[in-house]
């Protein structure tokens, strides 16, 4: 990736497993790729003479998802890892892309990730949780389809709730939308991991900006994201673990804040 590459603004080509990835997911798949940058070649793979995946039609036609006929030679082999796996080659070397989105909880593309790494693209992995730890950390950047899934479930509620012709209802209280949204207990090591980055990028007054820690975390640890505890944000969560304080502090300009951390504990 050339430096200077906006990482928000990243050309992107997403390359999609179909024989691992649930179909049902795949608008909040697309919406998740968009944060990143623009997806400029949307591909996905599969032996679409199989009946098992035939029900892909109408959600590859909502996101304009080219499909590649990918037929199974031999019974027992995945000849659409193959598939992915060239054209990921013949993309790069056409050098018109910044980086890959790779949709697989397959570990047979880890490979692949490291060598696309190795040519200076940015590589995000999205796929289930079963996904083995091999391919998550070959990745620059991992996320959990449940996450998306669950982000995508939670719209589409708020959606149907707010019917057309009616006056728009108060919004609900923040404190009670927290308690109801499932949040799991951040694990010992997850904190630690925080506290020693903290501690890597500590200033003399030992603060550390909230952008610089989360691009720090994300790269010790690819699959690391606020979400998968239940907190939108990388700030929610820290707020929520006692050891660790926030201050957000004024910009130039006056609606910006940013947000520092510090550990609390020497």
């Amino acid at each position: 990736m050339a430096s200077g590459t906006d990482l928000n603004n990243l050309c992107l080509a997403v390359l999609i497993d179909a024989d691992n990835v649930p179909r049902n997911c795949i608008k909040g798949v697309m919406e998740e790729i968009a944060r990143y940058g623009t997806p400029t070649i949307k591909r996905i793979y599969g032996d679409w003479t199989n009946p098992n995946i035939s029900g892909w039609k109408s959600s590859l036609l909502e996101n304009a998802i080219t499909p590649i006929q990918q037929y199974g030679y031999t019974t027992g082999k995945n000849s659409t890892d193959s598939a992915m796996i060239i054209d990921a080659m013949d993309i790069l070397y056409a050098g018109k892309t910044d980086g890959f989105v790779i949709v697989s909880s397959d570990s047979d593309f880890t490979r692949l990730a490291i060598r696309l790494r190795e040519a200076g693209k940015r590589v995000i992995g999205i796929g289930e949780r079963k996904t083995p730890n091999p391919f998550i950390v070959a990745c620059d950047k991992f996320i959990y389809i449940e996450v998306i899934r669950a982000n995508q479930t939670e719209k589409e509620e708020k959606e149907e709730k707010e019917e057309p012709g009616e006056a728009p209802q108060k919004a609900p209280d923040k404190s009670s939308k927290r308690s109801s949204r499932s949040r799991a207990r951040v694990p010992d090591a997850v904190v630690q991991l925080i506290a020693d980055s903290v501690a890597d990028l500590a200033d003399e007054q030992e603060w550390v900006f909230m952008g610089e820690l989360g691009n720090l975390l994300v790269k010790k640890q690819p699959d690391f994201d606020s979400r998968n505890f239940g907190y939108r944000s990388l700030s929610a969560l820290i707020k929520s673990i006692g050891r660790f304080e926030v201050d957000f502090r004024q910009t130039a300009d006056p609606n910006i804040k940013h947000p520092y951390v510090r550990d609390r504990e020497p």
